[in-house]
């Protein structure tokens, strides 16, 4: 996934304060890999970047909701709080339904991140 952002120094900063680390073999000053885990990365470029690969204008950042999965409530919930204590928002409250557990926050740009927990049996 390829995201537009305004200051990549600053969506480093957010990002490294939620706990993510970043390739820096696929970093310069106009773009970066955020690493999710062993098989995901995010590219976050700079919107003058961003729009060399799309042809198009930058999108606002309503236009998705990034939905990653958490091992538990508690780790949604430590994600959440990090995310607000380096700068970003909430975009709602939590949400327990169920098995189901979650929270939205959005980064510094307006992106629209949502943490999910699902306590769902296997098979």
């Amino acid at each position: 996934m390829s995201l537009p952002v305004k200051d990549l120094d600053r969506s480093v900063r957010f990002f490294t304060g939620l706990g993510f680390a970043f390739s820096a073999q696929l970093t310069d000053d106009r773009a970066t890999a955020m690493v999710v885990n062993d098989d995901a990365f995010v590219m976050l470029l700079v919107e003058d970047f961003f729009t060399t690969f799309t042809g198009k204008p930058v999108p606002t950042p309503d236009e998705v909701v990034i939905g990653l999965s958490a091992g538990s409530p508690a780790e949604v919930d430590d994600l959440v709080q990090r995310a607000l204590a380096s700068g970003g928002s909430t975009s709602q409250d939590p949400i327990a339904d169920g098995p189901m557990y979650g929270w939205s926050f959005r980064d510094p740009d307006g992106h629209h991140w949502e943490l999910i927990h699902m306590d769902l049996p296997v098979g």
